[in-house]
């Protein structure tokens, strides 16, 4: 008997327009359908007019019924992965299934479609040129702290997803971690009442102060600007000398040629100025 195959198949975030031609396709191909939530996919299901079996597959029975998904591939099902909305694995179940399929020498295919993450941060206006997403942030205060902590230097735009409920708090907590750095708070993303808002964070703070807040969110937040990091290397090098400068990029692995334009750069000098300093390091 043939081996079936995998498929994660991304959904709509909001607007159910925005389903790729490709992913029905699939979902009406395959045998099986593993949904996040059943009731929310069969809603999309019936929408299309797509009839299948579906099961459950959600983030606490992933381990274990992922095995069993697997099993069912090994007799020949097709079977697609589902989320409630946007990119299986990515904030939503999908990855242990994919990991294993790896593991065992198992094909998939993951289709392209909807995902908040880039929407949101084309919307936002902030540097698309890097960027780290890391998720819902943990609710333990001393998780987050952990997490902040490897993002506050990062000159890399920041994005998260967050719940209405949650979100004055961690204004508060990006506001007293980060600075006040611009931040686009992107609702609704797709659906009738979407709605972009770009703020600083003691703006937004204010603005939502006694708003009672609905829908899913999605925070992008400016990263570390250059001035300040320009302005924290300062303070490493402003108080050693010229040539325990130069030495410092050398033994960081510069030959002596790069890391005099380090220096010089750094501390706004002409190179040939930095240059007398380097005679006999």
């Amino acid at each position: 008997m043939a081996i079936g195959k995998l498929f994660l198949v991304p959904t709509p975030i909001g607007n159910l327009q925005d389903i790729t031609l490709r992913a029905l396709d699939v979902l009406k191909k395959v045998d099986i359908i593993a949904a996040e939530d059943t009731r929310q996919t069969l809603k999309l299901l019936n929408h299309f007019e797509i009839k299948k079996a579906l099961v459950s597959y959600h983030k606490f029975n992933e381990n274990n019924k992922s095995s069993v998904l697997i099993n069912k591939i090994r007799e020949g099902k097709n079977i697609a992965i589902v989320s409630d909305a946007g990119t299986p694995g990515i904030s939503d179940p999908g990855s242990v299934i994919a990991k294993k399929c790896i593991e065992e020498g198992i094909d998939f295919e993951v289709l392209t479609g909807a995902t908040a993450i880039t929407t949101a941060l084309v919307y936002s206006g902030l540097d698309s040129s890097h960027f780290t997403f890391r998720g819902f942030l943990p609710r333990q205060n001393k998780d987050k702290i952990k997490i902040i902590e490897e993002l506050k230097d990062r000159t890399d735009t920041l994005i998260f997803y967050e719940s209405p409920h949650r979100l004055k708090d961690t204004l508060s907590f990006l506001k007293n971690n980060l600075g006040n750095r611009k931040i686009a708070i992107c609702r609704e993303l797709t659906k009738i009442h979407e709605e972009i808002l770009r703020f600083t964070i003691e703006e937004a703070l204010l603005y939502y102060r006694d708003q009672n807040i609905k829908g899913e969110i999605v925070l992008v937040v400016s990263g570390k600007s250059e001035e300040e990091v320009i302005e924290e290397k300062k303070k490493t090098w402003v108080n050693i000398s010229i040539e325990d400068h130069i030495k410092n990029y050398m033994d960081g692995g510069l030959d002596k040629k790069e890391a005099i334009k380090k220096v010089a750069k750094d501390r706004n000098i002409s190179k040939s100025d930095i240059y007398k300093h380097s005679i006999g390091l």
